[in-house]
């Protein structure tokens, strides 16, 4: 039996250490049988992607945040955070908003 803690991450929690390990996990993206789906409490469907550590199984929502955010990855531009700050992953989209300002 796996006894590893489980969390479900939103994009509004993602740090960059789990960003990370996603970003290694899965170099070139996702594909369609890396996703896990599952109903929450709520009855909602939901679908994520899961990175592994030692003592953790983190499954985390798919978006199209995510998406962008991975695709963008830079390691440089979270050297300044902690590792567990969920500050420091912004939204990508909300960028491109900004500078069109």
């Amino acid at each position: 039996m796996d006894n590893r803690k489980r969390v479900i991450v939103d994009f509004k929690k993602l740090t960059p250490e789990v960003l990370k390990l996603l970003v290694e996990e899965y170099p070139d993206g996702y594909g369609d049988n890396d996703i896990i789906s599952f109903r929450n409490a709520a009855g909602e469907r939901v679908e994520c992607v899961e990175v592994l550590t030692d003592d953790t199984k983190y499954l985390v929502k798919i978006s199209a945040k995510l998406e962008k955010t991975m695709a963008d990855y830079d390691e440089d531009d979270y050297a300044d955070f902690e590792d567990n700050d969920p500050e420091a992953v912004v939204d990508p989209f909300a960028k491109a908003n900004d500078e069109e300002e």
